[in-house]
């Protein structure tokens, strides 16, 4: 993006592409470039399904998209209240886009609750669609309103449109045996009829996923299929909604494949079986629910059929020792997690360094610290992840930077894995995990070469010339040990935590021994091979801004805004942060200036600056929310002009 979204109604009057069309008896459609609609109610109004399925119909129709959902930590939060407030945003274009955008131009406000929580992120011009109905006046005192928001001006600025959604969906479904309180749950369903007419979405999608999920209940099924006919053909008929709007397919954005709209933790999980199709391994998952990685989880369980095991353990600690356990006997294993489960598996995670087996410890990060905001996203657990364990305990970390790079992420902690025998970190966050995005489905030659040769025999000659198996005798380009599945005959061996001796892998206190194995883990780690950074610099910029994981979309976002303004700035992000890629210390001494923003208090940055003595600028978020395109932006010229 390189310029602040306006809203439909600004666009049509001064910034609109495309043409203006008027038949007699039909309605203006206006094309527009991009749109950013965010939907908004009770957690119990339905909001997220609302979205996934407007974010379905767009993805079919061929936009790029980018989302954010928005919801409280309660299951059931306080009907009505602001903390209960639920959202769903999303971004579309003719283009390709980077970020759910920095602020909506359409909210569609369920109730007071709603239109309060969300109205100070509006633009000037923006459409406000509200429900009329739940404007009650006790429901308005709720939430602080002393008067109606919808008759005092306090709106004025907005196009409002007052639809009472919750009494026409009712009239809808009046044919239907349904109490009038089972009507109203459909309201949801309306709303998302009257903005796939809006917006020329496409229906069938929505009506057949209705079908499907409502299988069992068809008078349920043929309700919500009835609400949301409603509320497209009110779009049609009513003199409120005198204009639709058209955003073409972004066909320019997309290299030529099959296209699927996927979130984070969805990609992880396929990424993760296409690394155990690669490796020809098992897959196992060990794992203890925990928000917001739990999708991971129940998409893993679905998939037995491509020889995928899951277990659901009764905690985070026996999760990854069942993980380990499973490494140890030759499949390819994961523990799924967030913050404070990370903080529980800290001495498996060491016992696996120890044991130098190979282990994927995927961490969807969250606000913290202990249980902290566990709907909300944060990528604090950074040094955790690089020094979170006793004693010298090094562990490579990769990082995703999109909700589709999830995918490739996967791949990638699994040939460090296998290939180096590691556990390795993999840290997502609630922010690429619920987001969603279009991901091209690779074609199977495109997957990387992951296979793996266990140990068969002996490799090690004593000196009276006896063939033994040693356990650590390593790999000399690799430093990796041999991974010897249990039951192999001759190749028995001895495992725990106490300190191996060099080879044999016996248990040994002898110094010197600790201090080369000390020194010979740290060696592995940092002689994983990864690839260099790469630096988008075209003008020969002073100032680079360095990223890593879920910033890539809004840092992007700003510095092609910078740059649309005339400003030099270059732009690297970081997959690989432990090791870090060869040549960045030569990448940050090319700069005047290096400025790293990040959802903590400056993780990275004070990696970088220990490490290559950089006075790298960190700027800092811990909000929860991801940040904006136009604030880092805004950030950026400032450090640039400093």
């Amino acid at each position: 993006m390189t310029s602040q979204v306006s809203s439909p109604a600004e666009q049509a009057d001064s910034t609109v592409v495309g043409e203006q069309r008027k038949a007699a008896g039909t309605k203006d459609v206006r094309r527009l470039e991009r749109v950013v609609i965010r939907f908004a109610g009770d957690s119990g109004d339905g909001m997220q399904l609302t979205g996934d399925r407007f974010t379905s119909e767009t993805a079919s129709f061929g936009n790029d998209l980018s989302t954010l959902p928005n919801f409280p930590a309660e299951i059931r939060a306080p009907a009505g209240t602001l903390p209960g407030v639920s959202s769903f945003q999303l971004h579309f274009a003719d283009h390709d886009i980077l970020t759910p955008g920095d602020a909506p131009n359409v909210l569609v406000a369920m109730n007071p609750a709603a239109l309060k929580a969300n109205v100070g992120d509006l633009p000037r011009g923006a459409e406000i669609i509200v429900n009329t109905d739940e404007f009650t006046r006790r429901a308005m005192q709720k939430v602080g309103y002393d008067a109606s928001p919808l008759e005092d001006g306090s709106l004025d600025g907005y196009h409002v449109h007052p639809v009472p959604l919750t009494t026409l969906t009712v009239e809808a479904l009046k044919e239907f045996d349904l109490s009038r309180k089972e009507a109203e749950r459909s309201k949801n369903m309306f709303a998302l009829g009257l903005l796939s007419w809006m917006y020329h979405r496409p229906t069938e999608g929505t009506e057949k996923f209705l079908r499907s999920k409502f299988a069992k209940k068809p008078d349920i099924a043929a309700a919500n299929i009835a609400a949301y006919r409603a509320g497209w053909n009110f779009g049609e008929t009513t003199e409120d909604f005198a204009v639709s709007y058209e955003v073409a397919p972004a066909t320019t954005a997309f290299p030529p494949g099959t296209y699927r709209n996927i979130s984070g933790n969805l990609a992880l999980a396929y990424g993760l079986i296409a690394a155990s199709l690669q490796t020809d391994l098992p897959l196992f998952l060990g794992s203890y629910p925990i928000t917001p990685a739990s999708d991971i989880l129940h998409e893993l369980s679905r998939h037995k059929n491509f020889g995928v095991r899951t277990f659901q353990a009764e905690d985070e600690i026996a999760g990854i020792g069942a993980a380990l356990g499973a490494a140890f006997g030759g499949s390819l294993a994961v523990t799924t997690t967030s913050g404070p489960g990370v903080a529980l598996k800290s001495e498996t995670i060491g016992l696996a360094v120890s044991l130098e087996l190979p282990l994927l410890v995927v961490d969807i990060q969250r606000g913290g610290p202990s249980t902290g905001l566990p709907t909300k996203t944060e990528q604090a657990d950074l040094l955790q992840a690089m020094y979170g364990r006793n004693g010298e305990a090094p562990v490579p970390v990769v990082a995703p930077c999109t909700p589709a790079d999830c995918f490739d992420a996967a791949l990638e902690a699994a040939r460090i894995a296998v290939t180096y025998r590691t556990p390795v970190f993999l840290l997502s966050d609630g922010y690429l995990a619920n987001g969603s995005e279009p991901w091209r489905v690779p074609e199977p030659g495109e997957l990387p070469d992951l296979a793996v040769r266990f140990a068969q025999g002996p490799n090690h000659s004593l000196e009276d010339g006896t063939e033994v198996f040693w356990p650590y005798k390593r790999d000399p380009h690799t430093l990796a040990r041999p991974w010897a599945v249990p039951g192999t005959p001759g190749l028995e061996h001895r495992i725990g935590g106490i300190e191996k001796q060099d080879g044999t892998g016996n248990i040994s206190y002898d110094p010197a021994n600790h201090d080369f194995m000390v020194r010979t883990r740290q060696a592995k780690i940092d002689g994983v091979a990864v690839p260099d950074l790469e630096v988008d610099d075209p003008d020969g910029a002073r100032t680079l801004v360095l990223g890593w994981g879920s910033t890539y979309g809004p840092i992007t976002a700003a510095v092609r805004r910078l740059r649309g303004a005339g400003e030099a700035v270059a732009q690297a992000h970081l997959r690989h942060l432990n090791p870090f890629p060869a040549n960045l210390g030569a990448v940050l001494k090319r700069y005047d200036k290096v400025v790293v923003p990040e959802m903590n208090l400056g993780q990275l940055a004070s990696l970088v600056r220990a490490k290559y003595l950089v006075d790298a600028h960190s700027y800092n978020q811990v909000n929860g929310m991801p940040f904006k395109a136009e604030q880092l932006a805004a950030a950026l010229k400032e450090a640039i002009d400093d």
